[in-house]
């Protein structure tokens, strides 16, 4: 079977993370994507990242992750020829992205208007910090400014430290991903029209698309978000210490928190509204890491000399758990510097599924043939020359 975008050129022109993720995703689905870079300033990702081996060969991991499934051609932009190759490659390409600072590419002549005329089919994608225009559409920023900027760091941490910046770009991947949906969206829509069309993508509304619940409430009735670090509004949907680690519960509805007071051995604590759960939160939550941290007992002894520390922790609550049907799994990352840290999610299981400990999804094989390679053995970045590449134009 085909992949979907099999048959679609995309011109990356972008640097960093959110562009490149973007025309990523649709390189992973099939799309031909051209890297597009400056002979003597590359992608400033290509020497950043946890090997410095390969930052050296310019080939850094935090560039590996949204290079792969490329292929690359260095062109000066500055240069009448290098503009001239990319009208080209324009001529017959389906889409263009690019993150340059807005204006930046119409002063080089190959802005929306001029690339129309070349193309009309051709989907032109630009995405920046505060979009295209407006009283801030000339600055440029990167994931943490943007983090700033939006509120997203005035939200995050907890009552007494705060704000703090996400420990991943999450607004670039978030702008990545917007990017990739707008791109097929268009790319569907040029199947109606036969026409192309510009797409203004800017991350500060990315992130304000993030807080989307946070605006709608304080929109409506002036509530503004606070930071609650691992507290949920409702108890059953937070985060508590067991003897060896964390266990983060995810009893989220109704239905949900009844089945988790059940396993706990207290139904009487269910409650039938979540205007209920929320006015008894505060005597839940003091149960919930009560119950959490305390050993498991057999026939009122303290069992403790016959497990060790950490199956005195995360370890029985994934099998006490599993045993009733919950989902739980160790979490792959020490958190809080506690070992044995594990994730709840309270929904049923198939019987041949128990127990379900240590894996939190199955990865299901692709419908669409043989899985991509790998980015760290791709050679599809090697880098083409512009003239041999002008050539094959």
């Amino acid at each position: 079977m085909t992949r979907p975008f099999e048959g679609i050129r995309i011109i990356d022109a972008t640097q960093v993370l959110a562009g490149p993720f973007a025309a990523y995703q649709l390189a992973v689905l099939g799309a031909d994507v051209i890297k597009l870079e400056h002979p003597e300033e590359p992608d400033q990702t290509r020497d950043s990242g946890t090997d410095r081996a390969l930052n050296r060969l310019g080939m850094g991991t935090s560039y590996l992750t949204q290079g792969s499934n490329k292929r690359s051609i260095t062109l000066n932009l500055k240069t009448e020829a290098g503009c001239e190759i990319l009208k080209r490659l324009v001529a017959r390409a389906d889409i263009i992205v690019e993150n340059y600072r807005p204006g930046a590419f119409a002063a080089l002549g190959l802005g929306y208007e001029v690339m129309s005329k070349i193309n009309p089919r051709l989907i032109y994608c630009s995405i920046s910090a505060f979009g295209q225009d407006g009283p801030r559409g000339s600055q440029t920023a990167y994931d943490h400014v943007i983090q700033a900027t939006s509120g997203l760091m005035a939200t995050t941490g907890t009552e007494e430290v705060n704000p703090i910046k996400f420990g991943s770009p999450a607004v670039d991947y978030a702008t990545g991903t917007m990017g990739a949906f707008a791109l097929a969206s268009a790319l569907f829509q040029r199947e109606r029209t036969g026409r192309g069309q510009r797409i203004d993508l800017a991350m500060l509304d990315v992130a304000m698309i993030m807080m989307s619940s946070h605006l709608t409430g304080y929109l409506r009735n002036g509530v503004e978000p606070k930071p609650a670090g691992n507290r949920h509004l409702h108890a059953t949907n937070s985060c508590y210490a067991a003897r060896e680690g964390l266990v983060m519960l995810g009893a989220s509805n109704l239905r949900q928190q009844r089945r988790l007071w059940q396993a706990l051995e207290r139904p009487d604590m269910a409650k039938r509204t979540n205007e209920e759960r929320e006015h008894d939160r505060d005597r839940e939550a003091a149960l919930l890491a009560e119950i959490l941290k305390r050993e498991r007992r057999t026939n009122g002894k303290c069992s403790s000399k016959r497990v060790t520390s950490r199956r005195r922790g995360c370890a029985i609550w994934r099998r006490r758990f599993a045993t009733r049907n919950l989902r739980a799994a160790r979490s792959p990352i020490t958190i809080a510097r506690r070992p044995g840290s594990m994730a709840l999610s309270v929904c049923r299981l198939p019987r041949s599924g128990l127990p379900m400990a240590g894996r939190a999804s199955r990865r299901r094989r692709r419908p669409w043939g043989p899985t991509p390679t790998r980015c760290w053995l791709s050679t599809a970045t090697t880098r083409i020359r512009s003239r041999r590449f002008a050539k094959a134009a």
